[in-house]
């Protein structure tokens, strides 16, 4: 197990899933209402899971066939990562909270198409995790790849796991727009040094 290798697969993936957006919102509504908390967590988990570890492998198939894609990924990546850090910073300054308006979904079988539409219909999940997970991933070698997706992966579950179970004691700071201009800042930071270790 690389450590460093997993930390980095960590920071990377929680910078993406911490982002303000649906699945987010609809995650703190529900745990919130403290309703349906579990299957929203697990959908989201497992959703996750399979796409991040697919995308890690998957991109590292494509490599052993053609080489020069890992010079493409890791390139692409560290450019895709100075503009997330970009895109962070502004969000920053658009000075916005996490919104938590909507509907409570009560029953378990809505709950669960709810999250699953929520997460499965959004493009950017696929880009996130398929595309720019894996294409990450897919610069380390074997060894380095698992360390890599579990990383990954472990940023989904410590995410989601706090944000649903922990929403009543976050909607504070949650609602509050200088937490997310704080949150931003740091993750855009975060992402340019990630780049920056990428390139060199």
């Amino acid at each position: 197990m690389n450590w460093f290798v997993t930390a980095s697969g960590f920071a990377i993936a929680m910078g993406l899933i911490a982002a303000i957006g649906a699945q987010n919102a609809h995650v703190l509504r529900q745990g919130i209402a403290g309703r349906q908390v579990a299957v929203t967590i697990f959908v989201c988990i497992v959703c996750d899971t399979v796409l991040m570890v697919s995308g890690v492998y998957g991109m590292g198939a494509i490599v052993k066939l053609w080489p020069p894609f890992e010079w493409v990924t890791r390139v692409g990546g560290a450019i895709f990562l100075f503009a997330f850090g970009l895109m962070c910073f502004r969000s920053a300054l658009k000075n916005q909270a996490l919104g938590i308006e909507g509907r409570v979904v009560e029953s378990f079988w809505p709950a669960f198409w709810t999250i699953l539409g929520v997460t499965l219909l959004n493009p950017h999940v696929y880009l996130d995790t398929l595309v720019f997970i894996g294409g990450l991933g897919a610069q380390y070698g074997p060894e380095d790849q698992l360390s890599f997706a579990i990383g990954a992966v472990s940023a989904s579950w410590v995410w989601f796991l706090v944000l649903g179970y922990g929403a009543r004691l976050l909607r504070p700071t949650f609602e509050n727009p200088r937490a997310w201009t704080i949150l931003d800042i740091g993750i855009g930071l975060l992402m340019w040094s990630i780049a920056l270790t990428i390139l060199r």
